[in-house]
Order: C-alpha cells, then sequence, then structure tokens
C-alpha cells in the first residue's frame, strides 16, 4: 500500500486538507440525498392531488349524468301529459322542461313531439269549427264535404275519441238533412197536386160561368126581339075610318128594353159584357130597342203565402216563428242561429234551422 495514501502518514496539512475534502464529499452526499427525498415527496403530493382531481371529476360526471336522466324523465312525463290533454299550460311546461335536456339527440326527439302535438291541436281544432259549421247549415253540401275532409285528417291515436264524437255528429245531421229535403220535396208535391187540382176546378167553373151568361144573352135577345115586333105591330094599328082616306100625321114612340146579365164570380174569370140593339120600322114610325150590357165582375182576391223561420237542437225545433214575408223569416232564422245562446248549444248539440211555407 502506498504510504501517501495511508492518512495516518500525512502530514498535518495534508490532514487537514483531507478533512476539508471529506467534509466537502460528505456534504455534497447529503445534500444530494435530501433533494432526491425532498423530489420523491413533491411527486407523490402531485400523484395524490391529481388523483384527488379524477376522484372529483368523476362525481361530478356522475352526478351530471343522473341530472340528466331526472330531467330526460321529467320531460317525458310532460309530455306524455300534453299528450293526452293538449293544453297551452300543458304544452308550455313541457317544452320548458325540454329546455333542461343536455343530451341533443334526446332533445331532438323531444321538440320533435311537441311540434307533433300542436299540429295536432290545430288539426283538431279545425275538424271541430268545420262540423259546428255544418251544423248550423246542414243542407249545403259543399260544408259537409269540408267537415268530412276536416275530420278524416285526424290520424293520431290521440285523437280517435274525438274523430269517433265528430263522425256521428256529422251522420246524425246528414241524417236530419237528408229527411228535411225529402219531407220538403214531398210537401212540395203535394203542393204542385193540390195547386193543378184548383186550376182545373177553377177553369170548369170559368167555363161553366161562361156558357150561363151566354145563355142569358140569347133569352135576352129573344125575349127583346118579341117587345119590338109587338111594338111594331102596333104602330100600324088606327082607330076607325079608312086607312087609304087619311093621312097618317103620328109618331110610334119606341120602347127601349134593359137586359142586365146575370155577374158570375170565378177566379181568373171576368165577366161578359153582352149588347143588343133591335131596330123595326113599321108603317109610318120606326120602333128602336137597345138590348143593355151584360158585365161580369173580377176578383183578384188570393190566398195569401206566409213563412215559418225555425231553428232545431238534436232534431227539436226549438225556436220558431210564423212570418207574411219570406224576408221577414229569413232574418228571425240567421238573428236566432247567430245569438250566443244557440252558438253555445252547437258545441255539444246538433244545431239545424231553415224556412218553409206555412
Amino acid at each position: 500500500m502506498n504510504k501517501n495514501l495511508n492518512p495516518l502518514n500525512w502530514t498535518k496539512k495534508q490532514q487537514i486538507i483531507g478533512g476539508a475534502v471529506a467534509i466537502v464529499l460528505i456534504g455534497g452526499v447529503t445534500t444530494g440525498i435530501v433533494n432526491h427525498a425532498n423530489h420523491q415527496a413533491k411527486e407523490r403530493k402531485i400523484e395524490a392531488l391529481k388523483n384527488k382531481k379524477i376522484k372529483l371529476c368523476k362525481a361530478r360526471a356522475e352526478k351530471a349524468r343522473k341530472l340528466e336522466k331526472i330531467n330526460e324523465a321529467d320531460s317525458k312525463k310532460l309530455l306524455d301529459i300534453a299528450e293526452k290533454t293538449p293544453t297551452d299550460k300543458n304544452i308550455k311546461l313541457a317544452e320548458d322542461s325540454i329546455l333542461k335536456v343536455k343530451n341533443a339527440e334526446v332533445k331532438k326527439a323531444f321538440d320533435n313531439q311537441v311540434v307533433g302535438i300542436k299540429n295536432r291541436v290545430k288539426l283538431e281544432n279545425e275538424a271541430k269549427t268545420a262540423v259546428s259549421n255544418y251544423q248550423k247549415d246542414a243542407m249545403n253540401q259543399d260544408k259537409f264535404k269540408t267537415a268530412q275532409q276536416s275530420v278524416n285528417k285526424l290520424t293520431s291515436s290521440y285523437s280517435k275519441g274525438l274523430k269517433d264524437s265528430l263522425n256521428k255528429q256529422l251522420a246524425t245531421s246528414k241524417k236530419q238533412a237528408d229527411d228535411d229535403t225529402k219531407a220538403q220535396q214531398a210537401k212540395s208535391e203535394s203542393d204542385s197536386k193540390e195547386k193543378a187540382t184548383n186550376t182545373n176546378k177553377e177553369q170548369s167553373a170559368s167555363t161553366g160561368n161562361a156558357t150561363n151568361n151566354n145563355a142569358n144573352v140569347d133569352a135576352g135577345t129573344d125575349s127583346q126581339s118579341t117587345v119590338n115586333n109587338d111594338v111594331a105591330s102596333g104602330s100600324n094599328s088606327y082607330g076607325g075610318g079608312s086607312q087609304n082616306n087619311y093621312s097618317q100625321g103620328g109618331s110610334n114612340t119606341s120602347q127601349n128594353n134593359t137586359n142586365s146579365g146575370s155577374s158570375n164570380q170565378g177566379q181568373g174569370n171576368s165577366g161578359q159584357n153582352n149588347s143588343n140593339t133591335n131596330t123595326n120600322t113599321g108603317g109610318n114610325g120606326s120602333n128602336t130597342n137597345n138590348n143593355g150590357s151584360n158585365g161580369g165582375n173580377n176578383n183578384n182576391n188570393q190566398p195569401q203565402t206566409r213563412y215559418v223561420g225555425w231553428v232545431s237542437v238534436d232534431g227539436v225545433r226549438r225556436y220558431s216563428q210564423t212570418f207574411n214575408t219570406l224576408g221577414e223569416a229569413q232574418s228571425y232564422v240567421d238573428a236566432t242561429v247567430n245569438s250566443a245562446e244557440v252558438i253555445n248549444l252547437g258545441f255539444e248539440h246538433s244545431i239545424r234551422y231553415g224556412v218553409e211555407p206555412a
């Protein structure tokens, strides 16, 4: 072994230098050990913080997931309520709940469901209005077609009950309208037959009156002719003496006979005016006879037609009134149908109305 390497052989100066070196070396080693320990502690602290953050994030995510499920369930529940009872309030509650849903696909599906509910409500309201308009004017075939088409558009399962009800109302009103149409046609045919019968009777009566008037005229003419001949014969008779020895200076006054023809009254039959003039000339005088005129009277009295305005509720005429003119009856019907009472009845009952001869 080298003597210089043995500390015991070092000089005092070498020992001092060696001790200093040793102290330096020992301090460096100690510092390194301490620094390494501090680094490891820092790494462990960072790892712990990282793990804590990860755990916290997982907890937040789980909480958000649970809240999302709750929001989706609430929205679905409110949408079901809006489907069954689609009031404005229920639809608004469903829309507000959908705003809390974060899942884009779920949110889009819910929004589409709300749009479907609103469209269904619109179609239902249009169908109700169309049926109500037809019930107020059940004779109008165009309104019937419009109502039927509107009802046929109700294809949602939630609209089935309303659709069945509206179809039943349409069928009831249609049957009543058809029955009324048949009744009016039958009445019109009956009135036409009655009018034809009365016309034939009047024509027969007119013919009989004409025959009687002609007979009266002929009888008056024959009688007048006889009187005129008698007067004419009398004008040639003189008292005493010979006709050839005397001049005839007297005049013979003619007789005027008037025959007033009988008057026969009948609808559409005007009286006949007959006149007869008969002149008889005899000897030295003349005789003139004027047969009077026979006149008939005209009768213009006609039966007056009256009109009934009526409004029925479920086939029963609840409102009815008779008027002298068609316009008055129509005005009464219009005012009654547009009254608040009848309009309110129209939402739950079948309303029909019309005007017909009394």
